[in-house]
């Protein structure tokens, strides 16, 4: 298809010059033709209506031959971040260089997936800024901040900016840290409509991307890591803003009476006085739309708190976390729900990815999902139905033996429930085996390819009051276990601690494996090339064979790469873009699996964007970790490990394990404000940098000290 695009694509697009430009290929093979009358369609599918937008509607986000365009956060409706075109595949992907590059502010929050529609590149990088450029040579065309670091206050501690964008009918989609959903005109970049979906002080925010669907846009949360909250996912009308319905996934107080049938269910399968400590069940990543049943499928996340002995103490499997949750569209009624982890204790929870396929599965055709959550089992669902079809672990599992397929509730390891106060099981709950960063789907192959990580976790609640538990405050790391700890062991034998794979979900096996030492790499993008394009925190955007997991082709980002790519065409040439850098949890571990330690500091964050032949070259860069500051502070031990207690609550999440920054956040070793008590204050509990994504933090003077004595005795 690839001189064919190059044809009926060129020009300005239309029908008519498309079928002229037919003519010229009429003594190609009848395959080649095939393939010119399928572009043919294309063309047809994504020309402009009379207003001069672009035609991206309900029928673009149900068809995946409409490969021109990527305008939602997993490009259609089916979530499988799957796109057609194949004028770069296997065969030249070789050719494949750098076309452009656009450098980004010093900043936290570098994650997010792009957007391109009708030759427009739409994006979002640091505290929720906006960005169109043309996708072809990234000329700028407008830009809008909604200043989120002047609203925000004390939410700016809980999140790192926002992994996606959606498109509709003109207007863009973004959410905020301090929880406004805003709808922006994709021509000119001003605010045509906001909506708070949150409350202050709620300890609420908005991490992920929006979707849309059939004129409505729908949107989550995050916070329940942090925060007494109580999860919930929001539709609104995507031309007026105007609130649709909501849908709460845990149960508040009973005394005020439940808001449907599913609440009063649900309220059953707790115990105690959990909507006191929040319950949580936030919907921060996976919201899926099926356009052939016209559902909203949610994957709901772990509970506030994450310890069930002090978040339900009579056990009980504690509806709707970590499960998946279909829900009509058009009232938001509750119509099944699938859990993944019945009373969750590790945060396993099930906001990954929620695929949809239809495959032959025992010689009949299934409607099903796709879904590979932090627990580390591949699920197919019946979609319909909500029963489960098979469940096999993709990554090392040690919490589970297996997953009962008729009561569909895993066989657990009751040593993973820690009844002597301490275990260590695999997979570690707060990486898990999959992440957010997206998996793909490609129906050519009929692989699901998983950026997959392999380390365990170890949980402890010695000494932990269950009964009279009190949560940590402003804003600080749940607390319901001592502090927890990641790794501590070798990844299992012949793997290493991340890797990507392709999986079969029908015969639920592994079919290849591409090593890539850390844990927690970039999302994924499959295409109709037989390619799989994927970043890595080795600094590398790499072209895998889809097929056999084959390396083709690789580039040099000079930055680890978290983002996920995208593909699209522009007059009928096709791109490849990526954001390049290193942003929220894939900095907790550096210099593991041989990483390099990107230097907050010293990193060049990029929008990359390739073609064939594309001739561009980066300026020499070096952003390897530098030396440790030496500060002058006389450390008092006792002080340095009160100091280390403060910083794992409050600061690790962002800085790194051990004070170690991987490229997240500065590296606090480095810093001279360790010598500086008053710099160190401005900074920390005055918000000196909030510009940069620094929160402000409430700690006493004795608190900022114990923090400063930590930092000294990690510098040296």
């Amino acid at each position: 298809m690839t001189d064919c695009a190059r044809i009926l694509l060129s020009g300005d697009g239309s029908v008519t010059h498309a079928r002229q430009a037919s003519l010229r290929v009429t003594r190609r093979s009848s395959a080649s033709w095939l393939s010119c009358l399928a572009a043919l369609a294309l063309v047809a599918g994504c020309s402009s209506d009379r207003a001069g937008q672009p035609a991206v509607d309900d029928s673009a986000f149900k068809s995946i031959e409409q490969g021109a365009n990527w305008p939602g956060y997993g490009r259609t409706y089916d979530e499988s971040h799957f796109s057609p075109l194949d004028q770069v595949n296997s065969e030249n992907v070789a050719k494949l260089g750098l076309e452009w590059s656009m450098d980004l502010p010093t900043q936290i929050g570098t994650v997010s997936a792009p957007l391109a529609v009708d030759g427009v590149l739409f994006f979002a990088s640091g505290l929720s800024k906006l960005n169109a450029v043309k996708a072809d040579t990234g000329e700028p065309l407008w830009e809008y901040d909604p200043q989120v670091a002047e609203v925000a206050g004390p939410k700016l501690r809980l999140g790192w900016g926002i992994r996606g964008i959606a498109y509709w009918n003109g207007k863009i989609y973004t959410g905020t840290q301090d929880g406004r959903l805003i709808a922006v005109d994709a021509k000119t970049g001003k605010p045509v409509w906001t909506a708070q979906t949150t409350q202050a002080g709620d300890g609420l925010v908005i991490t992920g991307a929006p979707r849309v669907f059939a004129g409505k846009v729908i949107i989550g949360n995050a916070g329940a890591d942090y925060s007494a909250v109580r999860g919930y996912v929001t539709t609104y009308d995507a031309e007026t803003g105007k609130q649709l319905w909501r849908f709460y996934t845990v149960p508040g107080n009973p005394a005020k009476g439940f808001e449907n049938k599913a609440m009063e269910m649900a309220a059953k399968s707790w115990t105690g006085e959990e909507w006191k400590k929040g319950g949580g069940g936030t919907v921060w990543n996976a919201i899926t739309y099926d356009h052939e049943l016209d559902r909203i499928y949610i994957g709901t996340g772990n509970g506030s708190p994450w310890n069930i002995k002090v978040r339900s103490p009579d056990g009980g499997d504690n509806l709707f976390l970590c499960s998946i949750v279909a829900l009509d569209a058009k009232t938001g009624k509750y119509i099944w729900h699938y859990q993944v982890n019945p009373g969750e204790t590790w945060d396993y929870n099930a906001a990954m990815d929620i695929t949809l396929a239809t495959l032959n599965i025992g010689g009949k055709s299934r409607k099903v999902m796709l879904h590979a959550p932090k627990n580390g089992f591949f699920y197919v669902i019946d979609r319909d139905t909500g029963k489960l079809i098979s469940a096999e672990p993709f990554a090392k599992v040690t919490w589970a033996s297996r997953i009962d397929i008729a009561s569909g509730r895993p066989v657990e390891n009751p040593e993973a429930r820690f009844p002597q106060g301490t275990t260590k099981i695999w997979p570690s709950g707060a990486v898990g085996a999959h992440s957010w960063q997206p998996m793909a789907f490609s129906p050519k192959t009929g692989l699901v390819y998983i950026p997959t990580s392999e380390l365990p976790g170890s949980y402890d609640d010695r000494g932990i009051d269950h009964r009279n538990w009190k949560r940590p405050g402003d804003y600080a790391l749940d607390g319901s276990f001592n502090p927890v700890k990641f790794g501590g062991a070798a990844p299992p034998p012949g793997a290493s601690f991340g890797h990507l794979q392709a999986w079969d979900p029908v015969r639920q096996r592994r079919v290849w494996s591409v090593p890539l030492g850390a844990p927690l790499n970039g999302g994924v993008a499959a295409t109709g090339g037989n390619l799989v394009f994927q970043g890595n925190m080795k600094g590398r955007l790499v072209a895998y064979a889809a097929d056999s997991g084959k390396e083709l082709w690789s580039f040099d980002a000079q930055n680890g790469v978290v983002a996920q790519p995208i593909t699209y065409l522009v007059n009928g040439r096709q791109f490849v873009t990526v954001i390049s850098g290193v942003s929220g949890g894939a900095g907790l571990f550096p210099g593991l699996g041989g990483v390099p330690i990107w230097d907050y500091r010293k990193q060049v964050r990029r929008v990359l964007t390739f073609a064939l032949d594309g001739k561009k070259v980066l300026p020499a860069t070096s952003a390897n970790g530098a030396a440790a500051y030496r500060p002058t502070l006389v450390m008092d031990p006792a002080l340095a490990q009160a100091g280390e207690g403060i910083y794992s609550a409050k600061c690790r999440m962002c800085h790194g394990l051990n004070m170690a920054a991987a490229g997240a956040a500065p590296d606090l070793r480095q810093s001279p404000a360790i010598d500086d008590a008053g710099t160190f204050a401005e900074i920390v509990r005055k918000g000196m940098l909030k510009e940069q994504g620094m929160p402000a933090f409430q700690l006493s003077d004795a608190e900022l000290q114990a923090l400063r004595h930590y930092a000294a005795r990690q510098s040296r």
